[in-house]
């Protein structure tokens, strides 16, 4: 998940306290009338001067007073993690997908870990990419649960901003899978990706 701070803002004259919050592509503040959102590659300067954190994007340019956190932020969004890096991918992975319309993903994925079936789940994966663009789809849940490692993961990848798959419905199929929601990453401009696991109560227990 992301990282939340409160502090000050300013941005053209008005500042506000507020909630920061980094994700692994955006940096987000909101508090009283001042709200922001700016994705890393719309920077254009990134510094961080004792406790400020100054970022210049088209929009103007924006400060947080983040204490100690202020370099650390910094260097995140000058050095944002590879999208492998954010869905955790591991050498030694046996990795599933379906539904992924992603060719360039999954040729890196492939290139990244140990095996990778495409179209087809095969048993014991470490991870299970599933592409889904609506919410009768996520029904497979259950089933593609049954193909992971007890301490494995599936990522339900799904595009942004669609009501026919919305954040909501993703969730609860998750949870009624017998899942955990533990993470949610942007998987890519127009998609975005939740991770969800086997309880640890129950991994014993899983086929």
């Amino acid at each position: 998940m992301g990282s939340e701070a409160r502090c000050k803002a300013t941005y053209k004259l008005v500042s506000a306290a507020g909630k920061a919050r980094l994700e692994t592509d955006v940096l987000q503040f909101r508090g009283g009338d001042l709200k922001l959102t700016i994705p890393f590659k719309d920077a254009t300067r990134v510094s961080a001067r004792g406790s400020t954190l100054t970022v210049t994007f088209a929009g103007g340019t924006a400060s947080f007073e983040l204490g100690t956190q202020a370099a650390k932020w910094a260097d995140k969004i000058l050095h944002p993690p590879s999208r492998l890096a954010k869905l955790g991918a591991r050498a030694e992975w046996k990795a599933s997908a379906i539904g992924v319309d992603d060719r360039p993903f999954l040729k890196e994925l492939e290139q990244a870990v140990a095996s990778l079936s495409i179209g087809r789940i095969v048993k014991d994966c470490d991870a299970i990419f599933f592409g889904a663009t609506d919410a009768a789809e996520l029904t497979r849940l259950a089933a593609l649960k049954k193909s992971l490692k007890p301490n494995g993961a599936i990522w339900v990848v799904r595009p942004k901003g669609r009501p026919e798959i919305s954040e909501q419905a993703v969730m609860a199929a998750g949870k009624a899978a017998g899942l955990v929601d533990v993470k949610v990453v942007s998987f890519s401009p127009t998609h975005t990706a939740e991770k969800f696991v086997i309880p640890v109560a129950a991994r014993s227990t899983t086929p």
